[in-house]
Formats: structure tokens, sequence, C-alpha cells
């Protein structure tokens, strides 16, 4: 069941950003625990386990009940001779989408020859994660034996981005891969669809309780203590099978001699059990390990040399060892006791007792580990530590140190994340960390909050112009060196998501002039914005010129993420020219550049595929527009911009009215509208006004009189290029309530707008208003009575439209011009188009085929041609954008049609019916 590379679900971090990244693999957490001797059999539940692998199982409980070590048992003694295991254990830096995918394919590997995955992730572009997911679930596939992949601890995961990991491994899982899950609460995982068709196995806290044999067992073999009958059973009671707290209290009684007493005594809540018997075990250490256990409960993970940073001893790895045997709530994260993390309940107790009784070394030891970590190459950890050490000037230079790579790498919910959690003050001295501030409240839409920020950094690079460091990368000598140019692109954009079309352009070309001519990137950014407000202006022959010029400099900088997702607006400007053919090839051709630059493509590669489903909705292919509707989705919000999300159902509003559902598509663009911020991309088509369209087209026109209202279009013609739209739409109110009621003056209006927008869009070069203006006089002139007039306006849109790919531009208009068209297929310049258009009508997809009883659509025209090929079925369906299921069921339907078996046979058949 291999599974495309253009098909996965959304991974990715703020402003649709998530690459894999280049991060060194801690190969600790990724080796299963050793299963000790001593420990309780859970037989009872191993033999659940066992009975039959299904695609989940979860174990689910509070903190302190056993769920590693159940995982672990289970995965000792249940595995088969072709089973693998690959084990994950997860902290609070998996979040990091682009480290948790690290962790998961590294683990895989271990357990599965993967070459192809392993290559890819070593690849210096940096893979997207939907590419590296799908050749490893293609890769595991191709193995017979049973994979068990078991992610410990994954409550600790909190992200979207993170989750759509497993997710994706859950949608897409070859049939001989289970995944085991042990967390503290049900992850957001399609859990529910899974118990329904019986895929799911669950362990509970209810399951994982002690029994009375299992507490006596415990408490003899593990704690050596021989208890009394009685006491057993009621410590079980009292703890409720809490394994955690049969533990601390097993450490309690050692040496206490009247163990009735103690067990009648034991009671209260959990935290303040957790807290007595915390002090207990404490106390009864040497003073020289309380200490180190204090000094080391601020790290989530610890070794030898990183402990001995932090409380200034040379036996850290020694220490570490000896906590392990005592099995003092230490547990060993590899088979070499290298690295090691203590139990989570037992390190909350220890952090609680550190701050209570130490507060003021606190933030030492935080330092320590942070110039640790920044030492060792490990800036996420070093820039936590810095922070929780109160540490924020050095946590701000950690921060400017790293940030220019990593704007480099996309990796833009990290940057945020920091950027937010530095103090003001901070941020506003430094010019670089409070430009990204501002970049920030770009992504989150408070515009106001670019303005602020904007202002301060330029104050604080007037006072402190930032001087590049000798070793310094070279990411980072360039963004220091333009810095400049990147505040007044800022500004740029803010202006163009207010609308203010002439203080962008004022800033873009400032930022122009501010950079040198080998400054790609920044003139890419400047030179868009240019093309951005020419744009909203209305004049698309400078956009398309203008926005262009933009691409190639990116290109020219190496920036192919932001070339690739410069199609999309551009695209828009193509088929606002009147060219969705020349959108369409566009799109398609930057969908083939994403698949040959996969590492950079993940960003904006659902907002592609929706921008080529859009024209083809246009085009009138709407099975393969849904298709690439379906990639969209599967790839999520991650691989969108933020100002992009709506689109998707937007588009899928287009898609369904075409196929004539209006119900679900005013439903969708309610949730598109719901989705809707204000971004860089000028609002050429308001959602309210596209509502109003399908109402006027439905005969509600109540509803659309009252968007007329709230608009004020029914006030004033004109309005510009951004008015345009809903000025084209107040005229097909016009039209309509005419037909309802005629009223000669409303046409006489509808005439006026239609005059002033023709007139407007000829010296803008706007080709597709061109076409909706003699489209929609051709239905005035039809709604007068005078026939000839309208044919022959009509066959002027025909002209300009058909032949450049505009269908559902003239079909959406419903009865009035399919009677229109009837007629004109005996006009001699309307005819041919006509026939194309009342084809598509009634054969939406089809292409007809000689010599069959029935037709091919003309995706299966596509299968059809590479099927002739040597290409295999994974290469024809990353061809076509589309999953290998997909392919397979559009061949199915080929050879049912063709009425053959095997592709040489369909190949054959196609030629001898000329289909080749």
């Amino acid at each position: 069941m291999a599974v495309s590379v253009n098909l996965s679900r959304t991974l990715t971090g703020v402003s649709g950003c998530f690459y894999t990244q280049r991060v060194a693999v801690l190969g600790t957490k990724l080796h299963l625990p050793a299963a000790r001797p001593n420990l309780v059999p859970r037989q009872r539940l191993t033999d659940r386990m066992s009975g039959g692998l299904p695609r989940v199982v979860l174990v689910s409980a509070p903190a302190g009940f056993g769920k590693t070590t159940l995982l672990t048992q289970w995965l000792h003694r249940s595995g088969a001779a072709d089973q693998r295991v690959a084990w994950v254990s997860l902290d609070e830096a998996d979040n990091d989408p682009a480290r948790l995918l690290e962790h998961v394919v590294a683990a895989l590997a271990s357990a599965r020859d993967l070459p192809e995955t392993s290559l890819l992730m070593a690849d210096a572009t940096t893979p997207p994660a939907v590419a590296v997911l799908t050749k490893a679930v293609n890769e595991l596939d191709a193995h017979t034996g049973v994979t068990v992949l078991a992610l410990d601890d994954y409550h600790v995961i909190d992200t979207a981005e993170a989750h759509a990991v497993a997710t994706f491994l859950l949608e897409h899982a070859p049939p001989q891969l289970t995944l085991a899950i042990a967390t503290r609460s049900d992850p957001p995982l399609p859990l529910p669809r899974l118990r329904a068709r019986g895929e799911l196995l669950e362990l509970r806290a209810v399951d994982l309780r002690f029994t009375d044999e299992e507490t006596a067992s415990f408490l003899d073999r593990v704690m050596g203590l021989a208890l009394p009958p009685e006491d057993v059973k009621a410590l079980t009671s009292r703890t409720e099978g809490w394994v955690a707290g049969l533990q601390l209290a097993g450490l309690s009684l050692q040496g206490v001699e009247d163990s009735s007493r103690f067990v009648q005594e034991f009671t209260g809540t959990n935290r303040f059990i957790l807290d007595y018997l915390v002090d207990e075990v404490l106390a009864h250490q040497p003073e020289d390990i309380r200490q180190f256990l204090l000094d080391t409960s601020i790290l989530y993970e610890l070794t030898g040399p990183l402990a001995d940073a932090l409380t200034g001893r040379r036996d850290g790895r020694a220490v570490l060892e000896s906590l392990d045997r005592a099995n003092l709530f230490v547990v060993a994260l590899d088979a070499q006791r290298t690295w090691y993390r203590y139990h989570h309940l037992f390190v909350e107790a220890l952090r609680a007792r550190l701050l209570a009784d130490h507060p003021d070394r606190v933030p030492h030891l935080h330092h320590a580990a942070s110039s640790w970590y920044a030492d060792h190459g490990r800036p996420q950890d070093a820039v936590r530590h810095a922070l929780d050490a109160d540490d924020p000037g050095r946590a701000a230079d950690l921060v400017e140190w790293a940030l220019p790579d990593l704007r480099r790498t996309r990796h833009d919910q990290r940057i945020s994340d920091w950027l937010l959690a530095l103090p003001d003050d901070i941020t506003r001295e430094r010019a670089l960390l409070a430009t990204y501030r501002a970049w920030t409240c770009l992504a989150a839409g408070d515009l106001d909050g670019v303005d602020t920020w904007l202002a301060a950094a330029e104050d604080a690079y007037a006072a402190h112009p930032p001087v590049v460091p000798a070793h310094a990368s070279k990411a980072t000598g360039e963004e220091l060196r333009t810095l400049p140019a990147t505040m007044a692109i800022f500004r740029a954009s803010a202006a163009q998501a207010r609308g203010d079309t002439t203080a962008s352009q004022q800033h873009a070309r400032h930022a122009l002039d501010l950079i040198g001519p080998d400054d790609h990137m920044a003139r890419g950014g400047a030179a868009g914005f240019l093309g951005m407000a020419a744009w909203a202006e209305g004049n698309l022959e400078d956009a398309v010129a203008t926005f262009s010029t933009a691409l190639r400099s990116l290109a020219a900088a190496g920036d192919v993420a932001d070339e690739l997702g410069g199609t999309v607006p551009l695209g828009s400007m193509w088929v606002a020219r009147g060219r969705p053919d020349e959108a369409r090839r566009l799109f398609e051709r930057a969908l083939e550049g994403a698949a040959k630059h996969p590492g950079a493509a993940l960003a904006t590669l659902g907002d592609l595929h929706v921008g080529l489903a859009d024209v083809l909705v246009e085009q009138g292919h709407l099975e393969l527009a849904s298709e690439h509707l379906t990639a969209a989705s599967t790839l999520g919000e991650t691989a969108s911009l933020l100002e992009n999300r709506y689109r998707l159902p937007m588009t899928t509003a287009r898609l369904r009215r075409a196929q004539g559902d209006p119900d679900a598509a005013l439903r969708l663009l309610q949730d598109a509208a719901d989705q809707y911020m204000p971004g860089f991309f000028p609002d050429v088509r308001p959602l309210a006004a596209q509502q109003a369209r399908i109402h006027i087209a439905q005969g509600r026109l109540a509803e659309a009189r009252d968007w007329a209202a709230a608009a004020e279009v029914d006030r004033h013609a004109g309005g510009g290029y951004l008015d345009e739209f809903n000025q084209l739409t107040y005229v097909r109110l016009l039209l309509a309530s005419h037909r309802a009621d005629p009223d000669p003056e409303s046409l006489g209006d509808a005439h006026g707008r239609l005059d002033l927008i023709a007139e407007e869009a000829h010296a803008g070069g706007r080709g597709a208003t061109i076409v909706e203006a003699h489209l929609l006089r051709s239905l005035l002139r039809e709604a007068h009575g005078n026939r000839p007039a309208a044919l022959a306006e009509l066959a002027t849109a025909l002209e300009l439209g058909v032949p450049a790919g505009f269908v559902r531009l003239f079909l959406d208009e419903g009865a009035p011009l399919e009677q229109l068209l009837s007629v004109a297929e005996r006009h001699p310049r309307a005819a041919v188009h006509a026939r194309t258009l009342r084809h598509a009508t009634y054969r939406p997809d089809a292409a007809i085929t000689a010599g069959t009883a029935e037709t091919l659509s003309e995706r299966e025209l596509d299968v059809l041609r590479l099927l002739a090929t040597t290409l295999s079925g994974p290469e024809i369906a990353k061809e076509l954008f589309v999953s290998v299921n997909t392919l397979r069921t559009h061949t199915k339907h080929i050879f049912t049609k063709l009425d053959v078996k095997t592709r040489r046979a369909a190949v054959e058949r196609a030629h001898a019916l000329g289909h080749l």
C-alpha cells in the first residue's frame, strides 16, 4: 500500500512552514529500555497485547502507572522472529516537528533497512516531512515482518504539527506496522474511527492498576519488603494500584518497624502523598546525593558531563549509574547507561523542593545548563535554559545567533516562540530581534503591532548599528547587512495588508534604494510588493511584469520556497489578465519544481494545489480539481500560509457550485469567511460577494439585496479595482431583479456601471473583466429583447474567453445564458465556442472516445497515456500529483471501460481505438 509523496497530512509550524532539519539525533532516545529480571510480570496485560497486533496499541493512564515498563515487557517478550521494534522516548523538545521527525525516522531506520529514506534525510536541501514520511512508509511496506513503532511519553506532545507526524503514520501505514503509544492523556488522533474498525487496543488506568497479587510481588521482589497480606491489601486499596505510589511507599517503608501503622496513615491526595514520600526518600539519602538530585532536577535529560557542569563535580556518570542501580526514579535512556532522565513525578517534586530551599541557586543552574548546551551546538536547549535562568540578555544573544539560519530553513514557529518569550525591553534594544518581532505581528494580522516594532527596530538600528561578527555565518552576515531593507519591506507588507498601495509602493522602492544589485532576496521581496500594489490598483500588465521579476530575483537568491510560493499570487494575476491557461501552466510548473526541490516546497505546497484547483474549476476540469483539493486538504494547514488558508474552502465552494450543490458552496464560503484574515494579497474576490452570486443564481434576491446594502454597492458605481467584483455582482442582481419584476431603469444603471468597468479594465489590461463585461452586456441586451446585439456581445465574450480557458465564468450564469447559448450554436462567430460550453454543461470532464460505448474522462486519458510509458505506478502517481490509491481507482475505471484486465491490454486496446 505505497503512498504518493503528494498525499500526506499537514505537517508544519507558523505560517505553514515545516521542513526537516539537520539536528543531531540523540541515540539514547531510540533504545528500547532493557527488561529488568526482578520486575513484576504483567502477563495478564502482555497476553492481551500479544493476541494479534492491531494498528494502534494505546496505553493511556495518569503518571506513575507503569506505562513504559509495560510496553518494555511486552516488546521484549512478544516479539516474533520477524518482528522489529522502533522505540522513541519523547520529550518536550519533540514538539518541534522537525526534531520529532528526525527521531521517528531514525528509530524506524534502526529497526528496518530504509536506504532511500535515510538518503533523503541526509539531503542538504532539507526535504519536507511529507516526502520523508511517504518514503519511509513505502519502504516499510516492502518488508514482510511486523514493525512496532513505540512512542513513549506521548503526552509531552502538544502541538498540531508534531501530532501530524503520528496522524500521517496512522492514516497511511502498511498493515505490518503497529503504532504503540504510552501517554498520560488521550492524543488528538482518530481514535473513535480506529475503535469502530477494531484497529485499536486500549489499556487504561483501570487495566494497569496493580492487583493485590501484583502489589505483593512488587513489594517483595522489587522493594525487598515482606509485608503481611492485610497491609498489602490495604496499601493496594489506598494507592488504587498506582505503581508510583507503591514505589514511593516502598522506599519510605525501608527501615520502618511498624509497617501496619505506616500503611494506615498512608492517606490523602496524590499531591500530598508525593510531597511526604519524597521528603522521606530524600531524608534517607546522603547529603551529597540529595544535593546532586536537587541540582540536576532542572534538566529534562541527564548525562555525566552535563551533570558535572551543573554540580561542579567530576563523577556525574558514576552517580547516575549508582542512582540507576538503586532504582531511585532514574530511567536509563540507552543500553550504555550514558543518558538518563528522572521519573516525571519525582523530578517535579525535586524541582519544587529546590525552589523552596534554594531559590537563588535555580538561575545559576539554568545558566550552567544553557552554557553547556550552547557549547555543544544545541541552541534550542540553550535558549530554553537561558530563559528559565531569567537571563534575557543571554537568551537574546542566543536567539540572534540562531535566527538567520533558522529563517533560511523556515523554522518560523520556533523563531516566533523565542521572540515572544523575550522581554519586550530587551527585544526593543536589538534591531534584528525587533524587526522579526514585527514579523510575528504580521503573521498574526496585528498591523498596529508591526508599526510599533518596526519603529523600535529603526531606533535600535540608529543607536547601535549591528556589526557582523567575524565568526558569523553567511546567512547572518547577509541578514544584518540588509536589515534596513528588510524593515522597509515589512512596512510595505503592512501597508499592503491595509490596502494602502501608495505607501506600500513607497516603502518597497525605499527598500530597493537600500540594497545592492546582488542582494537578490531583498530585491525579490521589494519587487514583489511593487507587483502586489500594481495588482491592487488594477494595473495587471505592470503587476504581472513586476511580480515575475521578483520571482526571478528570488530564484537568483536560491530562495526556492518563496519562488514557488510566489506562483500563487502570480497565477491569480494571470487569471485576472484573462489567461487561465497561462496560470495553469505556471501552477503545474511550480508543482514540478516542488517535486524537484521537496525541501523547499512544503510551506506553500498546499497553496499550490489549491491555486491549480481554482484554475481547473474555471476550466471545467472538476474531477482533476477535486484531486488537487484533496491533496491540499491532506497536506493540512502547515502546507499553507496563514493568510491563504481560507482559499481551500473558498475553492472547494466553487467546485461544489459547479457540481450543482449551491447549499454546500454557501456553507464552505462561510467557513472561508471565518478563516479569512487581511494579508499581503489584495482582496479581489470578496467572499460576501461570492455568496451573493450564488443567492442571485438561486433566485434568493432578498439575501442578495441585504449584501448589496451592507456593502453599499447599491449607492455608487465605480470604486476602483478592489470594488470591481462587487460591482459586477451588483449588475447580476439588477438583471435578476429585472427578470423577476421588469424595470428598464435598473437595466440602464447596469449598463452605466458596465461601461465604466470595461473602460477601466481595458486601461489596466484586465482581460477577465473584459470578458465578463461582454458576457453581462449580452445578458442585458437579451433582457432588452435585442437578441442580435446579445449574440454579438456573447460572440465577443466567447472569442476572448473560451480559448483562454474560461468555462465556469459562463456556466455559472445558469439558465439565462444556457438559453442564449442554445441559440448561439447557430451564430457564425459563436457556434464553436457555444458548443464547447454546452458540452461542458452536460458532460463535465468528459472526453469523447471513438469506438467505445463509454467515455474516458480527461484525467483517465492522462493516466492512459502514462500507462503506455515505462513509468511505474508510484512514478505515474508522482507525475500526476495524486496518490497511488487514486491512481489505482483511475486504472480500474479505465480497465472497466476498455474491457481489459491488464495494463498491457489497456495500452493495446487504446492504440486500436485511436486514443494513443
